[in-house]
């Protein structure tokens, strides 16, 4: 495509998407059960966690189906802090996550006596595991894993409920799991001889928070720590009130009819509490969560599962679906289990009230499961081509929580506008990294999803929703360009690419991405009717080049040895057209020759998950579609998708890879705006794929 499509690209932008023509017919006919279902979790490991959830809150269960050999109780609202270290009080702790002052003039240094303090922010806060629930034998003794046979587990993708069936010592168990969908809570239906006669229990224990990512997150043993207050409701309900430091959350578990609460001398944690259910063969139960008081009345089992199964029946029902089980490729298969266990994956962890961390709602990963600003695009944007904007909606509205702390960043360096944090947790204080200031491509990211937004509602509300963040933003990246008087030049310096390699000046990706931004920022002055700011023109007009060397984009002006020594981590060159659409001063061409380039000579096996999507959005764009389906489908270590359909292409489970998967795919079968005509343009039209699919939306 043509650079010279620009003003056609930019035209389209303003009408509403519903008005432009789809890129081939999509399917009318699939049956979405029949996709979804084949795709079902059907995992035998005792030791394997399955998430459940519900966008907010996830209880990851292992083979017994419940946490009996490791899984987390995991939410979006859950988290904790340590308390500071010796010597230090709130009021010295820097509100933005930096001591620095003044302009960027490299990394983010942090003075010599404050490494406690950097310590500290790093670590908190923390998302926390709020609870453990296990089978365990009479009085409350651990359960072996040798004596557990016959393990037959599946996850119901249809209905969000998970079954295993097992043996312990030959006697049959059934345990049924779900997550109700509007309600922190898990619920659980037991069925076993053993319960009758007092041979199986159940345990609930709260640990106290750590950073240690084991089979359970926190430290069981640390009993003096917290706090854990139990209050009887009746014969059928506790409650609990638990204190850990700082912070406090309500848990409430309300059982059927037989079962009972047991006290065992011996045990003497006052966070445990056992659960019985001796007489009968059934036992079921509600476990739910909350930052304030659990309401009086919670479903029963019953309820749950059936409110559950409506839940997951409706997600998989609306928004859109892509069927790939008549092509002739024999990958197909894999392919599409991956896109359908990435939409389970995605609403089950990734659309609550937060951005996702890299591993989700799983556990803890080696950022402390805060999220990074410049990785909202990759947990996020997909909604919008899936038609389901409300799983992202409410996460979005971090950029509005977390307006005030980016303006206070950017006055505190001596910038215009809203300086977004890197990476934070629900205060909105970037943690202590080097790169934090100068990670630049987390920018522009709130302009791409306001216009996403505009794309599906483009109305008035719409546009005042978006207007601050997006005015703040944009006020900041004309501020941060250093003007060259000799030659006129505005330089993006200092700049760290998306791949973090180091620090330098004019990447490629951020020179690209600015001059799409400030473009966007001006079309949406226009659309409020407001005239274009000249400051945000003169900037965007006199941007430094992309770097170019022997036909191919680099990484940046200073680093002409991309494709040698830098053949690593993130191939920054091919997002310039691929996640962007066509940009006056992006070279098409020069796109086409990169993305080959870039195929031909990248070192895949030191990538990331969401490189290879990233690499198919390129791929689709510069007409090679063959490439497309082969980078998501690349054999590399880093590119692998487990039994869950969780890509472990990072250093923990990664979601990002998951949620750029669904971006890319629904690029591809659903086209982009001036995309070749025909039926799903990102995939070969050689008779080796064949694309069915209905209810997604074109990309940019």
């Amino acid at each position: 495509m043509s650079h010279t499509l620009v003003p056609i690209v930019a035209a389209l932008l303003l009408v509403p998407l519903a008005a432009l023509t789809a890129a081939g017919s999509p399917s009318k006919s699939i049956d979405r059960h029949a996709l979804v279902m084949r795709h079902n979790i059907a995992w035998d490991d005792l030791n394997g966690q399955i998430p459940l959830g519900n966008g907010e809150f996830c209880f990851n269960a292992d083979g017994t189906g419940l946490q009996t050999f490791g899984g987390n109780t995991m939410s979006h609202w859950a988290w904790h802090s340590f308390p500071l270290p010796a010597g230090w009080t709130p009021d010295r702790v820097p509100s933005t996550g930096t001591f620095q002052h003044g302009r960027n003039q490299g990394p983010d240094v942090f003075p010599p006596d404050t490494a406690a303090i950097r310590t500290w922010m790093f670590d908190n806060p923390h998302a926390m595991n709020l609870a453990r629930l296990r089978l365990c034998r009479a009085n409350g003794a651990p359960l072996d894993a040798s004596q557990i046979t016959g393990l037959s587990r599946m996850l119901d993708l249809w209905s969000g409920v998970q079954t295993s069936r097992y043996q312990i010592g030959g006697e049959p168990v059934t345990v049924t799991t779900c997550v109700h969908p509007s309600l922190d809570a898990v619920s659980v239906r037991i069925e076993s001889p053993l319960l009758a006669r007092g041979d199986l229990m159940v345990a609930l224990d709260f640990p106290y928070p750590s950073l240690r990512n084991d089979a359970w997150v926190g430290d069981f043993d640390r009993v003096d720590a917290h706090k854990t207050e139990i209050t009887m409701i009746g014969e059928r309900r506790a409650d609990f009130l638990r204190t850990v430091d700082a912070t406090t959350y309500h848990a409430a578990l309300a059982w059927s009819p037989g079962g009972k609460r047991s006290t065992v001398p011996s045990l003497t944690s006052p966070h445990l509490f056992l659960l019985s259910a001796a007489g009968t063969n059934r036992l079921e139960f509600v476990l739910a969560f909350s930052p304030t008081k659990i309401p009086a009345d919670l479903p029963t089992v019953s309820a749950s599962l059936q409110q559950t199964a409506d839940h997951w029946r409706r997600f998989w029902s609306t928004g859109g679906a892509v069927d790939l089980s008549a092509s002739a490729d024999p990958r197909w298969r894999e392919l599409e289990r991956r896109i359908v266990l990435s939409q389970y994956l995605m609403a089950a962890q990734s659309a609550g009230s937060f951005p996702s961390a890299e591993t989700g709602l799983m556990g803890l990963d080696p950022w402390r499961t805060q999220f990074h600003m410049e990785m909202v695009w990759w947990h996020l944007a997909h909604y919008a081509l899936w038609d389901r904007w409300p799983l992202a909606d409410k996460a979005l509205g971090c950029y509005h929580r977390f307006a005030p702390g980016a303006r206070a960043l950017a006055e505190q360096l001596g910038y215009k506008g809203l300086k977004w944090q890197k990476m934070v947790g629900p205060e909105g204080r970037t943690a202590p990294w080097e790169g934090n200031q100068v990670l630049l491509w987390k920018e522009p990211h709130p302009l791409f999803f306001a216009e996403l937004d505009y794309r599906l509602h483009p109305t008035r509300a719409t546009l005042d929703k978006w207007a601050d963040i997006v005015s703040g933003t944009a006020e900041h990246m004309a501020d941060y360009p250093t003007l060259d008087p000799a030659t006129g030049v505005y330089s993006l310096w200092p700049d760290m690419p998306p791949s973090e390699i180091g620090i330098t000046r004019d990447t490629v990706f951020d020179l690209a991405y600015w001059r799409w931004g400030l473009d966007e920022a001006q079309v949406w002055r226009q659309r409020r009717g407001l005239p274009r700011e000249p400051h945000w023109d003169d900037v965007r007009r006199h941007l430094a080049p992309l770097p170019v060397h022997d036909g191919v984009f680099v990484h940046s002006p200073e680093w002409l040895d991309t494709y040698t020594a830098r053949a690593w981590e993130h191939p920054d060159p091919i997002g310039v057209l691929g996640m962007l659409p066509p940009i006056d001063g992006v070279d098409a061409e020069t796109a086409h020759r990169t993305v080959r380039k870039v195929w031909e000579t990248w070192d895949w096996n030191r990538c990331w998950g969401w490189d290879f999507p990233w690499m198919a959005m390129a791929a689709a764009r510069t007409g090679e579609p063959q490439i497309a389906v082969e980078a998501l489908l690349k054999d590399s270590p880093r590119n692998q998708y487990d039994q869950r359909g969780v890509n472990t292409g990072g250093p923990c489970p990664y979601l990002p890879g998951n949620g750029g998967l669904l971006y890319a795919v629904a690029m591809m079968a659903a086209g982009w705006d001036g995309c070749p005509d025909g039926p799903a343009p990102g995939f070969p039209h050689d008779g080796s794929w064949t694309v069915k699919w209905e209810g997604l939306k074109r990309a940019p």
